[in-house]
């Protein structure tokens, strides 16, 4: 398929973006370590409802980066900009958004600051605030090593010493948490050619950094109560993540007031690349349902 790429001013920044399609605009945003190709097998299939709009993050894949913002930590409130100057840009005032990963931080975010500007929210599993000290229980902590590596001053420069060592890193994870390692192999070489750009290995670090504050918050005082976020939610969770693990669902209904939810028998981590056909058929049939100019 040849893909339509795209580039929009917002907030400051240039902000890389596939776009394809027409109708009611679905915006989609990837994890850590991806870019936007990790949705390749939905774009063509979603296009065909759709006006499906996949940037790359701030930091990410062919979007500008300038770096940490001053104090880091407000990263994630300069990605909620970011993705709301990037709608403006587009023309597109109401949109349906499919997440996960860091993704889904931004997500929640602006779900919680522009709920006027979505029509839906869809997780393919959802890092929210009720998951609280879960992710130093033993069989977790060891699974979340990465965050920590990935914030030292050396890691960039040590992971993408080569594009041998940078293919060990990120094959690790594509491998540990996808539930069939091996699956990503055919995609393996454009992952390195993106991570092996100059500053694409950084920029998604910074992301660790930028949140490192909020994490370690949670890990000290456990869940937070925030106001329930009231955007349509729907999550399609991978049964087998081993990293943002499908019982953590359980308290989903202290943090979202409208929500349904389907586990992906058989899937892991990337449950919209393990599984696209059944990831298309669920975001066909839940955006289906919401009005996007209601």
């Amino acid at each position: 398929m040849s893909w339509n790429h795209g580039y929009a001013r917002a907030n400051g920044i240039n902000v890389h973006y596939v776009r394809h399609g027409s109708g009611q605009p679905l915006v989609l945003l990837h994890g850590w370590p991806e870019f936007w190709y990790v949705y390749r097998k939905n774009i063509p299939v979603l296009a065909e409802r759709f006006d499906v709009v996949v940037p790359d993050l701030r930091g990410f894949g062919d979007t500008e980066k300038p770096g940490l913002p001053d104090p880091p930590s407000t990263l994630l409130d300069v990605l909620v900009e970011d993705l709301r100057e990037l709608a403006d840009s587009l023309a597109i005032e109401r949109f349906g958004l499919v997440s996960h990963d860091v993704g889904s931080f931004v997500a929640q975010s602006f779900a919680r600051r522009h709920p006027e500007r979505l029509s839906g929210l869809f997780f393919f599993h959802c890092a929210y605030p009720g998951i609280g000290k879960r992710w130093l229980e033993p069989r977790s902590v060891k699974e979340i090593w990465y965050q920590s590596f990935n914030q030292q001053p050396w890691a960039a420069s040590l992971v993408g010493r080569d594009r041998e060592t940078c293919k060990t890193y990120v094959k690790h994870f594509l491998d540990h948490w996808a539930h069939e390692p091996g699956l990503f192999d055919e995609d393996l070489d454009a992952w390195v050619d993106n991570f092996m750009k100059p500053g694409n290995l950084q920029g998604g670090f910074n992301w660790y950094i930028g949140i490192d504050k909020a994490r370690t918050e949670v890990w000290r005082h456990g869940a937070p109560e925030l106001p329930k976020i009231s955007v349509p939610t729907r999550f399609f969770w991978g049964e087998e993540d081993p990293l943002i693990k499908i019982e953590w669902a359980d308290r989903l209904g202290d943090y979202f007031s409208d929500y349904s939810f389907k586990a992906a028998s058989g899937a892991g981590h990337f449950v919209h690349y393990e599984q696209p056909e059944a990831a298309n058929r669920e975001i066909v049939d839940f955006f289906s349902r919401q009005q996007p100019d209601s």
